[in-house]
């Protein structure tokens, strides 16, 4: 039986270990502890930081794995990285990884590989915070550069709003050093994919959705099918290999954010793991085929097939959140059972009596809706329905959010 290391144990990657299961294979996975649902999932537990890469390289050569992967998470993708060269596995290598994982060092690779993406300053104190911006212009984007799920990232229009985005994104970095950069302009999408043997084998854009908090940019959800001008999707498929390129990504899923301005396109940042905000299950239910297959296959130095359905199906996806802080007292599970009936995949992170947070970025999710529609209007529909049956301190979210 061939074994699958799992790095992360969150809603994130609930899915790919029960896809490993399905698949026949020996499941681990690692994390720091918690009240993670994926260690009851897997065969086995260890709990260590997924960032420990010698840590996390002693236990998967112990256990002899045959591959190792993750979804929805960036903080785990250089120690796979470094797992991958160490072991002679399939997958994203150590200095890929490492631009991938490093903002400043992937706009480095960016520019290098002639990229259309933002200007950017790299700025290790306050003074220099407020340099960068005087050269950029107003407004800015300050951002950690190590961080995934838009913490620690600010758009800032004066000076100002300057010091207190500094601050949060060093609080949010493990780095001594944060990003200014130009504040692009244009309609934001996703761009999600894969690369196998040095071929990227899927391109797959999708309209993005998105709340704004506190300057803040928080994802939201996404849709399939993107549509655009066969001029806009050339120029996307030569951006995205492009970035590809200048990072070296390979064995691996990847994820982007563009920026789509007329007929150029900016790419802000990509990953080398799959999408989060249920982006692997979109491209299942749009393209035909299991996505989470499609990774672990990678992960495991299989051939990938990506041939995919003739008639591609409509879907979209979008995050539970809460207006306020408190207690989740009340699910009212028939209502939540006959929306799943009617063909929605819902997904409650919490139980009753669980503490939730007010929505602050994209980690203060409460749970996800999956629908086979890209109708806003059908999905608004099902999105009220969900939070009349979720009441926080016994009131109906839905009133809270009309409050």
């Amino acid at each position: 039986m061939k074994k699958l290391m799992i790095l992360g144990a969150s809603i994130y990657q609930v899915p790919l270990i029960k896809t490993a299961k399905r698949m026949g294979l020996y499941t681990m996975v690692a994390s720091i502890p918690g009240n993670y649902p994926g260690f009851s999932d897997a065969d086995r537990a260890f709990y260590i930081n997924t960032t420990d890469k010698d840590a996390i390289l002693e236990v998967c050569m112990k256990e002899g794995i045959d591959g190792i992967c993750t979804s929805g998470t960036d903080v785990a993708v250089a120690t796979i990285g470094h797992v991958n060269e160490a072991m002679g596995l399939a997958g994203i290598s150590e200095e890929a990884a490492v631009r991938a994982c490093d903002k400043h060092a992937m706009k480095e690779a960016f520019r290098a590989g002639g990229v259309d993406a933002s200007d950017f300053y790299r700025v290790s104190s306050l003074e220099e915070a407020y340099e960068a911006a005087e050269k950029i212009g107003y407004p800015v984007v300050v951002k950690c550069v190590d961080s995934s799920g838009s913490r620690g990232i600010n758009v800032v229009d004066s000076r100002d709003g300057i010091e207190e985005a500094y601050n949060e994104a060093v609080h949010y970095s493990h780095k001594d050093y944060v990003l200014v950069e130009e504040m692009l302009r244009g309609e934001e999408i996703g761009v999600d994919g894969m690369v196998q043997d040095g071929e990227i084998i899927l391109i797959a854009p999708h309209q993005k959705y998105t709340y704004r908090y506190n300057g803040a940019t928080i994802p939201a959800g996404h849709s399939f099918p993107y549509r655009c001008s066969d001029a806009v999707r050339e120029e996307i498929d030569r951006q995205i290999t492009l970035a590809v390129r200048a990072i070296g990504l390979d064995d691996c899923a990847f994820n982007s954010d563009v920026f789509i301005d007329g007929d150029r396109v900016h790419i802000i940042e990509m990953g080398g793991r799959a999408g989060a905000t249920g982006i692997p299950e979109l491209i299942s239910i749009h393209y035909g085929y299991d996505f989470y297959e499609k990774m672990i296959e990678n992960a495991l130095g299989q051939k990938v097939d990506l041939s995919c359905a003739e008639e591609k199906t409509p879907c979209m996806s979008k995050l539970l959140m809460s207006p306020v802080d408190g207690t989740l007292t009340r699910i009212d599970r028939g209502r939540i059972a006959q929306l799943t009936d009617e063909g929605s995949d819902i997904v409650i992170d919490y139980n009753e009596g669980d503490t939730i947070e007010k929505m602050y970025n994209g980690t203060t999710r409460i749970g996800h809706l999956i629908t086979a529609t890209d109708s806003e209007e059908i999905n608004g529909r099902i999105m009220r329905e969900i939070y009349r049956a979720l009441y926080v301190d016994g009131i109906p979210m839905e009133e809270l959010w009309e409050r």
